[in-house]
């Protein structure tokens, strides 16, 4: 079980969890009883039962967390969504929480009173690649990525993907906001950060970027606004955890 300090969070502190969303159907049974009607629903309706278990474990874990961080019980905690649909916790608490998922994982990223952006995806082949690069990522980025050494340049693609759509979660716009419109870095030998955002580098000087080091075979970025704050990036969590959690 973990400790209490596990789950105390400070304006200048953040803390990274991550966990498989497989699990054996008593969990995800149990998951699924802390879920509100339509978080439900959506996961009734995807066709295939490996998605709707996943989308129970997601949603259920973030639930569970929310609850232990919140003090309450995790079927009680009231979300909201935004304009672009980012979901945020309905209190009057300033706990902030950004969710993200590929292949078999899942991260969830808290702090507290500043918004927050977490993304992750699992480093796989791409055969349009180059076509991708150059339609969503800014000249200079599509370039360093393609000049990057065959065998570096998945990755290097997915830590410029990550990077950005980073960003984009932490400030709610999701892809209305072209990822085009800023510039990050892409080399692995350059620390990340923001080259600029809308030409203004100043504003880009404004945003933390930070690379997550989550599991082997996936990129992973957290971005948010403010001043750098210290990361806690908890080992990955056995799904069952969460329950004992709470």
């Amino acid at each position: 079980m973990r400790a209490a300090s596990s789950f105390e969070l400070s304006e200048s502190s953040i803390h990274i969890w991550s966990f498989p969303t497989r699990a054996p159907p008593p969990v995800v049974a149990s998951f699924e009883q802390v879920l509100v009607p339509e978080e439900r629903d959506r996961a009734f309706r995807f066709r295939f039962h490996h998605l709707c278990a996943s989308f129970v474990i997601a949603r259920g874990a973030l639930r569970y967390l929310l609850g232990r961080y919140l003090d309450c019980d995790p079927a009680k905690v009231s979300l909201v969504y935004g304009l672009k649909g980012k979901p945020a916790v309905e209190s009057r608490s300033s706990l902030q929480f950004n969710m993200t998922h590929s292949g078999d994982l899942a991260v969830i990223a808290l702090t507290v009173g500043r918004e927050i952006g977490v993304d992750l995806e699992q480093i796989r082949p791409l055969a349009d690649m180059q076509q991708i690069a150059n339609h969503f990522f800014c000249p200079e980025e599509a370039s360093e990525v393609m000049s990057a050494p065959q065998t570096e340049r998945e990755r290097a693609f997915f830590l410029c993907w990550t990077r950005k759509e980073a960003y984009i979660k932490a400030t709610g716009d999701g892809l209305s906001a072209p990822l085009g419109s800023f510039r990050v870095t892409v080399n692995s030998d350059i620390p990340p950060r923001f080259v600029h955002i809308q030409h203004n580098e100043n504003e880009a000087g404004a945003w933390m970027l930070h690379d997550l080091q989550v599991a082997v075979g996936y990129a992973a970025a957290l971005a948010y606004r403010d001043q750098p704050r210290s990361l806690r990036l908890f080992s990955v969590t056995d799904p069952a955890e969460f329950i004992v959690i709470s």
